[in-house]
């Protein structure tokens, strides 16, 4: 008779309580939660556990935790006290996370230790004991798994660069004048993509194509106007916006919008890519000129090259004609002006260089910050969220309108407050709730109603945690809210989550008419 020693006592009276954590990444489904949770209820028990608790993250990546709720909220539980089990049970090392500093992972196995919840690995073929065997086996593993990622993203960085080199088009709004157009893999047109659109065969790719005439031609006079004219970036705005022209995101124009035209390469039909990255999920970086990957002439372009060339080099000039001490004191000027500088206020300051310029002389902008005595005292990043967020509302109040049309409603909306009155009966406004994340790793959400239109349906879109994403909607009435803040968090009870739905297809339902039989 052979004795197992490691088998615990497996009375159903004796067991002990285990929580168990799961975790899929988009590019494993191998590794299906429902899969392993099968082989780790297996593992658990035949050493006597019973899984009392379950923490699952669908879709995560493993590099690090942001995004991983579950994975958050079980460290929180075990190291508050809240947790009533004794162990943890994770399939194999990797989906406790593929950190790319091993150390990391240690970390938070340390953690659960200290506050007595052991951690076990059901599928690594060894004991988590705190043997010195272990020990080594553990850490080559956690290196193993971060390098699996690291490997991932070399590999998928070099098959966008290679997809580049052949002229597709790797994500990003087209461009006002631009549009993007879906090819078959023989090269053939599909269609164009509206804004919001994605490709939904893998096989297919997206090319840039000229857009509307009057577009092109906007583009073109925009290009004449600073070249052969001499007029400033926001002199050309200000013509446009009294012209009652949007951009392509259908806001007025500023220095910026303007500026961006003029310095973009696509619009001679140069496609341009790896210009800043954000491998493994690390801080956004701004890679230098050498980095870029690029091909030229890729698309059709609809500006003349020459002209593109004199506007970029006039651009150019007005930086290297200033010293650095020169620049530095513009910077300050704008500094005194506004109280805090950003890549957004520097280039919408009349007569600054860009904020590329001083990316470039300075090598980041936080270095010129700290030259001129600025030290950022918040993550500014929240101001090209909320400028993505705007720039995508017009894409969602244009979605909900084809919504009630397609249930048969009808609407209409007002151009400047894009307050919805639906079938003449009731009004709707739309807000966009961005979500951050607080010091203690979850995540929340700030909503403030419109109480000045004091619309009848408030639909409070709740983004992701990157902000890419719509994660669900809540429909919110005006007889049943009487904050005119809300702050929502994953979880709110049911006085508020009773108005949580995952689509909006209750509030169509809502707006929909059936047609009444005629009394005879």
């Amino acid at each position: 008779m052979v004795i197992d020693w490691n088998q615990r006592e497996t009375n159903n009276d004796r067991r002990l309580r285990a929580a168990e954590y799961v975790r899929m990444s988009t590019d494993h489904q191998e590794f299906s939660t429902r899969n392993q949770s099968a082989a780790i209820r297996a593992y658990a028990g035949r050493r006597g556990y019973e899984i009392v608790h379950t923490y699952a993250d669908e879709g995560k990546s493993g590099l690090n935790v942001d995004g991983r709720d579950a994975f958050i909220r079980l460290i929180d539980d075990v190291e508050s006290g809240r947790a009533d089990f004794s162990a943890i049970f994770v399939y194999d090392i990797s989906r406790w996370g593929r950190f790319q500093d091993p150390d990391e992972a240690a970390m938070y196995e340390l953690r659960c230790r200290r506050a007595g919840v052991d951690v076990c690995y059901c599928a690594d073929q060894f004991e988590n004991d705190g043997s010195i065997g272990s020990s080594i086996v553990k850490t080559v593993k956690r290196v193993l798994a971060g390098a699996h990622s690291h490997d991932l993203s070399v590999r998928v960085f070099a098959g966008q660069a290679n997809l580049i080199r052949r002229g597709y088009r790797q994500g990003g709004a087209p461009g006002f004048g631009l549009r993007r157009m879906l090819i078959n893999q023989n090269g053939e047109r599909k269609g164009s993509l509206g804004r919001g659109e994605h490709k939904s065969i893998a096989t297919d790719r997206v090319i840039l194509v000229p857009g509307p005439e009057d577009e092109i031609s906007i583009v073109q006079e925009i290009y004449r106007m600073f070249v052969e004219d001499g007029r400033s970036e926001r002199d050309i705005a200000a013509t446009l916006n009294t012209r009652a022209i949007l951009t392509d995101l259908g806001r007025p124009w500023t220095r910026g919008t303007v500026h961006q035209i003029l310095i973009n390469e696509k619009y001679i039909g140069h496609n341009v890519w790896a210009r800043t990255s954000f491998r493994l999920r690390r801080a956004h970086i701004r890679n230098d000129p050498e980095k870029w990957v690029r091909i030229n002439d890729a698309f059709a372009p609809i500006v003349d090259r020459n002209i593109f060339l004199r506007a970029r080099a006039m651009i150019d000039a007005r930086s290297e004609r200033l010293s650095d001490e020169a620049m530095l004191d513009v910077l300050r000027l704008i500094l005194e002006g506004h109280g805090q500088l950003s890549a957004i206020i520097i280039d919408e300051a009349e007569g600054c260089p860009s904020s590329g310029a001083y990316r470039s002389r300075f090598r980041s902008l936080l270095r010129a910050y700290a030259l001129v005595g600025f030290s950022p005292d918040r993550d500014y990043r929240y101001l090209e969220i909320n400028r993505k967020l705007r720039a995508l509302h017009p894409a969602v109040i244009a979605g909900i309108t084809a919504g009630i049309g397609a249930a048969g409603g009808r609407v209409i909306s007002d151009p400047l407050t894009d307050l919805l009155t639906v079938n003449a009966e009731f009004t709707v406004s739309v807000a966009i709730m961005r979500s951050f994340l607080t010091p203690a790793g979850t995540l929340r959400w700030k909503l403030r109603l419109d109480t000045a239109l004091n619309p009848d349906l408030t639909i409070a879109v709740r983004m992701d945690e990157h902000n890419d994403r719509t994660k669900d909607f809540y429909l919110l009435p005006r007889l049943d809210i009487r904050e005119a803040v809300l702050r929502l968090c994953e979880h709110n009870g049911l006085s508020l989550d009773a108005y949580r739905f995952d689509t909006l297809d209750r509030f169509y339902r809502m707006a929909a008419r059936a047609a009444v039989p005629r009394a005879a």
